[in-house]
């Protein structure tokens, strides 16, 4: 079990000079007059009061730093590689990341690849994509300061970046990775759009409710030669488990009050931001499979479309054809978990209780386990629903024409397919059927 140390708490962003400058006091080996801190952000970001404060927190310890302010949103090997040349150029020391999944995987990135000097990205990017290399080295301390309530990376040892060549999305996953610390600061959510708080809501409801079904540690098959070929993700586990279903019923909860009020429901804020991290330390440990397989094509391929079928989300940036990443994960999930539920009934009825809340847990205990599916498929559905999620993948531009392509970018997602339930794993051809008749029945739900 692996997770970043955490602080939560209002205002907590203060103390970050602080953190590092007890963290340079912890490494002999670096002298403070040469320490270095490498803070990444997104432009956005960059303007917002949450960069002052931190700015303002290391000069008030006298640090050196330097800002890399060119993260990308859905980032990709080219932007990443922007980011590892300015961490190498810049000889840095220890790394701050402040924003959302995309800054703190971006961080991940280039603190692994300023510690490798001689390496590529692709060294370590997961196989079949890359070549999936363990890292061996000690990485330079990163502290991670979240900005939106979704992906739980300031928990995670797990980076994600789009490959526009390959039209699919993939990632590095590695305890190593993991941030020395997490500063979870409701304050640094206060601006934070709704569609944009929905769609990080929407990751973390599953994660939470992927791990939860995920294929059980103890049918993870072959076993590691040595400890440290062991996966970050080793399926659903006893720890885990206690994280993804708190965070599943939570963002049930408060997600749906964030959609009715953004910026006024503080008690809501400051739930799916508990959230986020809750299910980053479940799902960080015990992976997620299906749903977040498909959603890399899905986001991908948008944008190689042509210009009159790109999908563009309300809210974001209308010049860049988008699919959030939560909102990718959710488009196939009501067929996911119908197919996913004859692996695991019990696991599947307990989500359905969560889904129906405590006045209706009467409904899922009777509910048979050939129904269940269907049954849970349908409550998905309906959150879905109040929270404003396109009804399919019709809704952002893709047709029956498509499910061929979306299914060979799924493939090769083995980080994360590799948990998935019922899947048949050893057989390619059926593995191919399953794959695209999710695809057909998330077309349109």
């Amino acid at each position: 079990m692996a997770a970043s140390t955490l602080r939560f708490g209002a205002h907590a962003t203060r103390e970050v000079g602080m953190d590092f400058a007890n963290l340079i006091r912890e490494m002999p080996s670096v002298d403070r007059s040469r320490a270095k801190i490498g803070v990444f952000t997104d432009p956005n970001v960059a303007k917002l009061q949450v960069m002052e404060i931190v700015e303002e927190s290391l000069l008030r310890e006298g640090l050196d730093f330097v800002v890399f302010d060119k993260v990308s949103v859905e980032p990709t090997d080219k932007s990443w590689g922007s980011a590892v040349d300015f961490a190498r150029s810049s000889h840095l020391t220890h790394f701050l990341a402040v924003g959302g999944g995309s800054s703190m995987d971006t961080a991940k990135a280039a603190n692994l690849l300023a510690n490798y000097p001689e390496s590529d990205m692709f060294d370590f990017i997961n196989a079949p994509i890359g070549k999936g290399l363990p890292i061996t080295k000690k990485l330079s301390p990163l502290i991670a300061i979240p900005t939106t309530a979704g992906t739980g990376s300031e928990t995670t040892g797990t980076a994600i970046l789009d490959i526009p060549s390959l039209r699919f999305k993939t990632g590095i996953a590695s305890r190593a990775l993991k941030p020395t610390l997490g500063i979870v600061d409701l304050n640094n959510t206060a601006t934070c759009p709704k569609e944009v708080s929905i769609a990080a809501g929407l990751d973390v409801l599953f994660h939470s409710l992927e791990s939860w079904t995920a294929v059980p540690y103890h049918e993870r098959t072959p076993r590691p030669t040595n400890p440290i070929l062991r996966p970050a993700y080793q399926g659903s586990n006893p720890i885990s488990d206690i994280f993804s279903r708190w965070a599943l019923e939570t963002t049930i909860k408060y997600l749906p009050r964030i959609a009715r009020d953004p910026f006024g429901d503080v008690e809501a804020r400051s739930q799916m931001l508990l959230a986020a991290s809750t299910a980053g330390i479940g799902f960080g440990n015990a992976g997620v499979h299906m749903c977040h397989a498909f959603s890399y094509p899905i986001s991908s391929l948008n944008k190689g479309r042509p210009k009159e079928t790109q999908y563009h989300h309300p809210s974001y940036n209308p010049e860049i054809p988008l699919i959030p990443h939560g909102v990718a994960v959710s488009l196939t999930a009501p067929a996911v978990f119908n197919f996913t539920a004859p692996s695991s009934p019990e696991r599947h009825r307990e989500a359905l209780r969560v889904f129906l809340g405590k006045d209706r847990v009467h409904e899922a205990d009777a509910t048979k386990d050939s129904d269940l599916g269907s049954k849970l498929g349908e409550e998905i559905q309906k959150f879905l629903d109040l929270v404003e999620v396109p009804r399919g993948l019709s809704k952002v531009g893709y047709s029956s024409g498509d499910i061929a392509s979306l299914v060979e970018g799924c493939l090769p997602q083995r980080r994360v397919l590799d948990l998935a339930p019922v899947l048949a794993k050893d057989d390619k051809a059926e593995e191919r059927e399953q794959l695209a008749h999710i695809v057909e029945k998330s077309l349109n739900w």
